[in-house]
């Protein structure tokens, strides 16, 4: 069982847990928002290594070291994209990714954590900045699919999934999301 925790604070501030996931795009160069603080406070080592194996398609991850953060290691998840590919795959109308390719990053992020044997995550709320997802869309997704990936590995060795988010909102939509189910 992946015991699932909710605060808020700055993702690149969070010593407690091994791996922080970037909310990233399919390039994987890191810009602004999440991404940003993680560059900033990790170093540019981190899309270095991420950039070197990029791009990917929307929903799928990659493993870099954490830099200069507490974290040993940044999961870089695409939940959205810019690329002609990344266009031709359907999203929520208005927004730049979906419920579909939410899912997939965060059993994807669970997947190379446990690989790595990280025993904690702490993920950001995905594609809801610039890729202006619904926020409680965005929350009932990412939960399902950490409970989802929880019930299909037995085996895990994730042992907590903490969502770190900005703002009163992001915290209820995500308190919200654990009740139900």
């Amino acid at each position: 069982m992946v015991d699932i925790e909710i605060r808020t604070g700055d993702i690149a501030a969070q010593a407690d847990v091994d791996a922080v996931v970037n909310a990233a795009n399919t390039e994987l160069w890191m810009g602004s928002g999440v991404a940003g603080a993680l560059k900033r406070k990790g170093g540019q080592a981190i899309e270095r290594e991420a950039r070197a194996q990029g791009p990917i398609p929307l929903g799928d991850a990659v493993i870099t070291s954490g830099g200069n953060l507490p974290n040993r290691w940044v999961i870089h998840a695409a939940a959205m994209g810019y690329r002609k590919e990344d266009e031709a795959v359907p999203k929520k109308p208005g927004t730049s990714s979906s419920a579909e390719i939410i899912a997939s990053c965060v059993r994807r992020v669970l997947e190379l954590a446990d690989q790595a044997g990280a025993r904690s995550v702490g993920f950001p709320a995905l594609a809801t900045g610039v890729g202006g997802f619904p926020i409680d869309e965005c929350a009932q997704v990412m939960v399902d699919a950490v409970r989802e990936y929880a019930s299909a590995h037995a085996e895990t060795r994730i042992e907590r999934a903490v969502f770190v988010l900005r703002g009163d909102g992001a915290q209820r939509a995500f308190a919200s999301a654990t009740r139900r189910g």
